[in-house]
């Protein structure tokens, strides 16, 4: 049974799971489903067409399904879908998805922290394991990968792609898209080296980050077009899943990816 604060404001039509915790002066709509062992702190607000998963937590102040901040919006139904074990820190907001864009939904994958004043626009989608820190900003349509982390302060453009295990320094202003395993920053935003530390102390053994680290000097730093450096990292190294992730993210790009550092220097691993 939810345990439900007699200060609390929530809709009949809201469906809230076992264990539910909802603090005083906050606001649950209608058409919201809040899976089990949530807690939704005081001066919440969770607007309609919300599902959240188990064992999240939006702290106070946060806004979770505000209509989309954006003209094309016309009032249709859309939705804000975020998955177990989310946290939502204070003053955070998450906005539904839009027609007009084709996805209808904004998606947080499990696991994923969004800290204080961060803002998630219409149709994002953020997967799992990843670190929003205070102040990010990502505009619509964005996608960021699993396992990504953006610093405090960083905006980012829409349509733009983060890749998974990507590293963005803070205060950064993201224009084109972040490769997998990277770590990006500078003014204006570059390649700066491969997310060392991240991959590290998430279990890749020193072989496959070394095997990043040439796949990435081949694209950034050997003279080639993207085309020709894609060719020659498919045929020059061995397969592997992290391979294919970079060739792959890298073909798709829509808005390109950042640029490399001219200030290069060849040792990334110790």
């Amino acid at each position: 049974m939810a345990k439900i604060h007699p200060l609390a404001t929530v809709h009949p039509g809201a469906k809230l799971g076992e264990n539910v915790e909802v603090g005083p002066y906050a606001f649950i709509d209608d058409n919201v489903e809040i899976g089990e062992g949530t807690v939704i702190y005081p001066h919440a607000t969770v607007f309609q067409y919300v599902k959240m998963g188990k064992n999240c937590a939006v702290f106070p102040g946060a806004v979770v399904g505000a209509v989309p901040q954006d003209l094309k919006f016309e009032g249709e139904v859309t939705y804000v879908e975020i998955g177990d074990r989310v946290t939502i820190r204070e003053c955070a907001t998450i906005n539904r998805g839009t027609a007009a864009s084709g996805k209808r939904v904004t998606k947080i994958g499990d696991d994923t922290l969004i800290m204080s004043y961060v803002h998630v626009a219409h149709d994002c989608t953020v997967g799992r394991h990843c670190i929003l820190v205070s102040y990010v900003g990502i505009a619509g349509e964005t996608d960021v990968d699993d396992w990504a982390i953006l610093g405090g302060s960083t905006v980012v453009h829409q349509f733009t792609h983060i890749g998974k295990h990507a590293m963005v320094g803070g205060g950064s202003k993201v224009n084109k898209d972040i490769p997998p395993y990277s770590l990006c920053g500078r003014d204006p935003i570059c390649f700066a080296g491969i997310n060392i530390v991240g991959l590290r102390r998430r279990g890749f053994e020193s072989d496959t980050i070394r095997n990043i680290k040439d796949i990435y000097d081949t694209l950034y730093f050997q003279g080639f077009n993207i085309s020709d450096a894609c060719a020659k990292i498919e045929a020059g190294f061995p397969d592997s899943e992290e391979k294919h992730e970079i060739i792959n993210f890298v073909r798709n790009s829509k808005r390109g990816i950042v640029r490399g550092n001219d200030s290069h220097e060849k040792s990334f691993i110790e």
